[in-house]
């Protein structure tokens, strides 16, 4: 049990340290944009790092790029993939309205979600969704960052995979 406070408690100085970093880019109510992010300064949390491409008319969802530890928590290679592509239709609905709620409201989504929709439902992601916008206003992409955390299972897959 200790061992799983300290993986919950890494896991949100990792989102807090994220989260502080965009903060940082914001230029008064200005929105970070993508070019204000540089990689270099985000180097331990990559592999869970993703970026959300924004589609309208309707509003969808695509991954542009995910990091190399997303693949441990997908099971397969997410990049270039919609919503309805990478998860099951109740899972897919709740991504789309979390992320909506980034866009429409301008600000950061932050939340857990269960990977029962996997088949382990004994682990959840806990996820931080930060608007980027290229003109400072409308949000055109979303920085994804995700830390798995949960019970120890006979797979293995347990704790935090990568913060």
């Amino acid at each position: 049990m200790a061992a799983q406070i300290g993986a919950s408690a890494a896991a949100a100085r990792a989102h807090e340290e994220i989260y502080g970093y965009w903060a940082g880019l914001r230029r008064g109510a200005r929105l970070p944009a993508r070019r204000d992010v540089d990689p270099a300064a985000l180097k331990r949390l990559l592999p869970t790092v993703s970026l959300i491409d924004i589609r309208r008319d309707p509003m969808d969802f695509r991954v542009r790029l995910a990091g190399t530890g997303l693949y441990s928590i997908y099971g397969r290679e997410i990049t270039g993939r919609t919503l309805g592509e990478v998860y099951n239709a109740a899972a897919a609905d709740y991504w789309r309205e979390e992320l909506s709620a980034v866009v429409q409201e301008r600000r950061p989504g932050v939340g857990v979600h269960s990977l029962a929709w996997r088949g382990a439902g004994h682990v959840s992601i806990l996820w931080l969704r930060l608007p980027l916008a290229s003109n400072g206003r409308d949000v055109d992409m979303i920085l994804g960052y995700d830390t798995v955390v949960g019970l120890q299972s006979e797979s293995g897959f347990s704790g935090i995979r990568a913060a």
